[in-house]
């Protein structure tokens, strides 16, 4: 492959990659299906409880009028609690609800089980290239993030 295609190739495998992991993890959901905003919101709201929604949008460089309808939609279907800022009343911090916690650690076993089972039928040679990557993908994922933060 000539250098010049390797940065659009490369996206596309990943996006491609991606969106066939969400695939088949939708298959067989008895649950309503859940859009990739809502579950960031809700992965970044467990991993940091009591985040604001202001820091949330930012965290996910999305706009807060557009976290603030996500907020609404996961409140709604009980996976959020949004609770009065008690230093700022204007404000609201997040906390995901048992349910929510259930539905995203079931979620990322499914996806852990997918992805090992799928890794196994490589070739050794195979899955010695994709562990290799790794740490260089980490740092593209830094480098992605520093970019954004920086506009």
């Amino acid at each position: 492959m000539a250098t010049e295609e390797f940065p659009d190739s490369f996206a596309d495998v990943l996006g491609g990659v991606q969106r066939l992991i969400r695939r088949r993890l939708r298959a067989g959901m008895t649950e309503p299906r859940l859009r990739g905003a809502q579950v960031e919101l809700l992965r970044l709201v467990m991993a940091q409880p009591g985040i604001r929604v202001s820091a949330a949008a930012k965290e996910l460089y999305l706009a807060g009028n557009s976290v603030s309808t996500l907020v609404n939609q996961l409140v709604k279907a009980g996976y959020l609690h949004r609770e009065t800022d008690p230093e700022d009343r204007r404000s609201a911090r997040l906390t995901t609800t048992p349910a929510a916690e259930t539905r995203l650690r079931e979620w990322q076993a499914r996806r852990g089980a997918l992805v090992r089972e799928q890794v196994a039928r490589l070739s050794e040679s195979d899955r010695a290239a994709l562990a290799a990557a790794v740490p260089a993908l980490r740092r593209l994922a830094e480098n992605l993030h520093e970019e954004v933060d920086g506009i």
